[in-house]
C-alpha cells in the first residue's frame, strides 16, 4: 500500500475533545473521526486495526468449538420484558418505536435474543451443547461518552453464549471460554490480568474480568503477587481473621460537636482518630433502607451490600430519607436507637469505645461499644478492599493497579433460561432448564487500550500482533530512480516474506515522514534514501526501542530476517 494513495489525514496538533492517550492518538494518527457524541467512524486504518484484532479473536473462537452467526441489531421489547431487564437494565437501553407503536430497543447484548433462539430449536439433551458467537456493533445509551473508544455509545463487541445439560457441563464451556481469552490476549500482545469480578446488570452467578494493565484505567484491581489472585475492588473479598474486642469500654456519653460533620472534622474537634470513628451510612435496598456500618477510615462497598442482601437495587438514601429516619441533618447519623435494619462491617467487631453520630444535629456519641449500645442485625464483608490488606487466599499483602476492562466471562445459571423458557428434555424425557454462560470481548476497546498501554511521547508503538501494517518502508527521495528501484525491491521482498508494508512515497520532507512513522507506530521502520543507495545500505528502525541498524542492500534476504526475529522477540519479552 502506497501512502500517497491512502486516506491516512494525521494532525500534528491534539484535538481539544481528547481526554486520554489513545483517544488522542486515534485522532492524530487519522485511524477515527467522531460523528456524534460516542459515536466514531473509523477510518481506513482505524478499521485494518479492528480488523487484526478480529482476526485473531475469530481464530481462537472457532479452535474453541464456538460457531460464528450475526444477529440483528434491533431487537424487540418483548423478549426484554419476557426476562425482566426491560425495565432493570436502566437508560443506557436506547428505545424506540416503530410506526406501528411497538417497543424495539438497540441490543447492548445479546442474551434475550439467542436464547429465544435456541429455546425454538432445541428440544433434546442431544442437541447440547450450543457455543455460538458473533462479532457485532452494539449501542448503550452512557449519560457521558468519554474517552474516545474506552467509553462510546456505539462500539464493536464479539459476544458469545453457550447452552448446556448441567452446572458441571456449563462450567466446562466457561472453562472453554476463559482459556480461548487467555490465548487471545496473550496473542494480541498485551499485559493482562484475568480477575474476579461482579456480574453487573448481566446478572448470574460467578464471572472473570480481564484486564489490560495500564495507569489510565479506569478500574481499579486487588491483586496479589504471591498467589496470583486478583479482583476487581468491587469483588475483592477482605477475610477478617482478628478476634472480637473482650475489652470494657466507658458508658456511653453524648458530646457538642457544633459544625462538625464530616469524619476529618469530626475527628479533628475530638482528637480521635479515623480508625475510632464508625460511619453510619444509609442506603435504599430494593426499596426500603438500612443502615451500614464500617470504619471511619474506609469506603462501602455497595456490590458487597447487594450481594450480602441478596437485593436487585441498591442506592444511597435520600437525604430526605436520612433526615427523617435519623432526625439529624446529614452527617450526624449513628447506629444507636436506629429502628432500621443495621448491618456492620466485620473489621468493627475486632474495636470498641467507638465515636458515632448521634441521629441529632451537632452532637456525636462516645465510648459506644457497637455489641452493647446498637442492634446489629448482621456482620459481614462489607467494606472496600485497601492497599496493604491480606490476599483472602493466602493471606499476602494485596497492591492496588488500575486496569482497563478489554473481556468479560459470565456463568450466567439459569439467569436467563428460566424466565424465557428454554428448556430440553433430559435422557429420561423429562423437562429441564438449560444452564446458561456467556462471553464478551470489546474488539474497539482492545484498540484503545493497546493504544494506552503501548505509546510513547512520538506516537504509538503498536504491538506487531495488531499494527495495521508491519513495516513503514520510507522513500527519503521519491524523485531519484535508483532508491524507487531500491524501495520497490525491498516492498515486494517483504511481502512475499508475509510482512504487510505501507510505503511512504509522498513528496514530504524527511522530518513529516519520520513524524507520521512514529506517529502511527508500526512495530519496524526501514529507511531508503540516496545517501544510503549510494553507500549500498538502508536504515531499520525498531519503533518499540527506537534502536536503529544498517542493513546492506546486497545482503538484505539474509540481514533483515535476522534483525526481524529481534525486533517480535523484544515484543515478546516485554509481554511475559
Amino acid at each position: 500500500m502506497r501512502f500517497s494513495s491512502c486516506y491516512i489525514p494525521t494532525l500534528k496538533e491534539v484535538p481539544a475533545e481528547a481526554e486520554v492517550v489513545s483517544h488522542k492518538l486515534l485522532l492524530r494518527a487519522g485511524m477515527v473521526r467522531k460523528l456524534t457524541s460516542g459515536v466514531y467512524i473509523y477510518l481506513p486504518l482505524g478499521l485494518k486495526l479492528l480488523e487484526r484484532i478480529t482476526a485473531v479473536v475469530r481464530e481462537e473462537m472457532n479452535a474453541a468449538g464456538f460457531q460464528e452467526l450475526l444477529m440483528p441489531m434491533v431487537q424487540p421489547a418483548d423478549l426484554w420484558q419476557e426476562s425482566g431487564r426491560w425495565e432493570k437494565y436502566g437508560k443506557e437501553l436506547l428505545r424506540f418505536h416503530d410506526r406501528n407503536g411497538r417497543d424495539y430497543c438497540l441490543g447492548p447484548t445479546h442474551e434475550e435474543v439467542i436464547t429465544d433462539l435456541v429455546r425454538g430449536e432445541v428440544r433434546s439433551y442431544r442437541q447440547l451443547p450450543v457455543r455460538l458467537y458473533q462479532i457485532q456493533t452494539k449501542f448503550r445509551d452512557e449519560i457521558r461518552p468519554r474517552f474516545g473508544l474506552m467509553r462510546g455509545r456505539e462500539f464493536v463487541m464479539k459476544d458469545a453464549y453457550s447452552y448446556d445439560v448441567s452446572i458441571p457441563a456449563a462450567e466446562e464451556s466457561y472453562k472453554l471460554m476463559y482459556d480461548a481469552y487467555m490465548r487471545i490476549f496473550s496473542r494480541l500482545g498485551l499485559r493482562f490480568r484475568a480477575v474476579e469480578a461482579d456480574t453487573g446488570s448481566i446478572g448470574g452467578n460467578f464471572s472473570h474480568e480481564f484486564m489490560v494493565l495500564a495507569d489510565t484505567g479506569e478500574d481499579t484491581i486487588a491483586v496479589c503477587n504471591q498467589c496470583g489472585y486478583a479482583a476487581n475492588v468491587e469483588r475483592a473479598e477482605i477475610e477478617w481473621k482478628g478476634q472480637p474486642c473482650t475489652d470494657a469500654c466507658p458508658d456511653i456519653e453524648k458530646r457538642a460537636t457544633p459544625g462538625a460533620h464530616t469524619v476529618d472534622e469530626v475527628c479533628a474537634f475530638l482528637g480521635v482518630a479515623p480508625q475510632k470513628l464508625v460511619k453510619t451510612m444509609l442506603f435504599n435496598v430494593d426499596g426500603e433502607t438500612v443502615a451500614i456500618l464500617v470504619r471511619g477510615d474506609r469506603v462501602v462497598n455497595d456490590i458487597k451490600v447487594k450481594k450480602m442482601l441478596k437485593a436487585e437495587a441498591v442506592s444511597l438514601a435520600s437525604q430526605a430519607a436520612v433526615e427523617a429516619l435519623t432526625m439529624a441533618p446529614l452527617g450526624f447519623a449513628g447506629p444507636v436507637g436506629l429502628s432500621i435494619p443495621v448491618y456492620a462491617d466485620n473489621e468493627l467487631i475486632g474495636g470498641t469505645d467507638y465515636v458515632t453520630g448521634a441521629n441529632e444535629g451537632d452532637a456525636h456519641f462516645l465510648h459506644v461499644d457497637l455489641r452493647r449500645d446498637a442492634k446489629i442485625t448482621a456482620w459481614g464483608d462489607l467494606r472496600e478492599i485497601e492497599e496493604g490488606d491480606a490476599c483472602p487466599r493466602c493471606g499476602a499483602t494485596v497492591e492496588l493497579t488500575k486496569g482497563i476492562e478489554v473481556g468479560h466471562v459470565f456463568m450466567l445459571g439459569m439467569r436467563y433460561t428460566e424466565p424465557l423458557h428454554a428448556f430440553f428434555l433430559d435422557e429420561e424425557g423429562k423437562e429441564k432448564c438449560m444452564i446458561n454462560g456467556c462471553y464478551g470481548i470489546g474488539i474497539s476497546r482492545v484498540a484503545a487500550a493497546a493504544i494506552e498501554q503501548n505509546h510513547d511521547g512520538r506516537g504509538i508503538v503498536f504491538p506487531p500482533q495488531i499494527s495495521p501494517y508491519a513495516c513503514m518502508l520510507i522513500n527519503l527521495d521519491p524523485k531519484d530512480e535508483k532508491v524507487c528501484a531500491i524501495v520497490e525491491d525491498l516492498r515486494i521482498r517483504l511481502q512475499n516474506a508475509g510482512d504487510e508494508v505501507m510505503v511512504d512515497d509522498r513528496q514530504e520532507r524527511p522530518g513529516v515522514k519520520f513524524n507520521d512513522a512514529d506517529l502511527l507506530g508500526f512495530p519496524m521502520q526501514i529507511i531508503v534514501g540516496a545517501r544510503g543507495a549510494a553507500s549500498g545500505n538502508v536504515e531499520c528502525k525498531d519503533r518499540r526501542t527506537g534502536e536503529k541498524s544498517n542493513i546492506s542492500i546486497a545482503g538484505f534476504g539474509e540481514e533483515f530476517p535476522a534483525w526481524r526475529e529481534k525486533v517480535l522477540a523484544g515484543w515478546r519479552d516485554r509481554s511475559k
